[in-house]
């Protein structure tokens, strides 16, 4: 069994900078994978990034993904998701999974984290 749960969401002005967490406990194998995914109001969840926390090696599932950057502490087992230069149209709820493998399909995850609201203003 895997529990995660996202903190660090926020209102903030379109330009600024935000940093999500991802606390993941429970199997190291079922957590192996960590991803972002993201559901704006009236859209489908998409895929953000993934990181696998055993080589600490992230992929991002959309372009340009250069204003976001996973990355993790494994002394406490967190995941964060940085976000820069931050626009209106990233406003939404941003969730954390975890699973075997990365990949960018919902249905893959097996754990998800409760989300947190991210809201940009312009």
């Amino acid at each position: 069994q895997v529990h995660v749960v996202e903190s660090g969401g926020g209102s903030v002005q379109a330009g600024e900078s935000l940093r999500l967490l991802c606390a993941a406990s429970g199997s190291a194998d079922s957590r192996r994978a960590v991803a972002w995914f993201r559901q704006a109001p009236g859209k489908e969840r998409e895929g953000v990034g993934c990181i696998y926390t055993d080589t600490s090696t992230a992929v991002y599932y959309f372009s340009p993904s250069d204003r976001f950057t996973i990355s993790q502490d494994n002394a406490t087992n967190t995941v964060y998701l940085q976000m820069t230069s931050l626009k209106p149209e990233d406003t939404a709820m941003y969730y954390c999974a975890a699973y075997t493998r990365c990949s960018k399909f919902t249905d893959d995850y097996s754990y998800w984290g409760q989300g947190t609201q991210v809201t940009v203003s312009s």
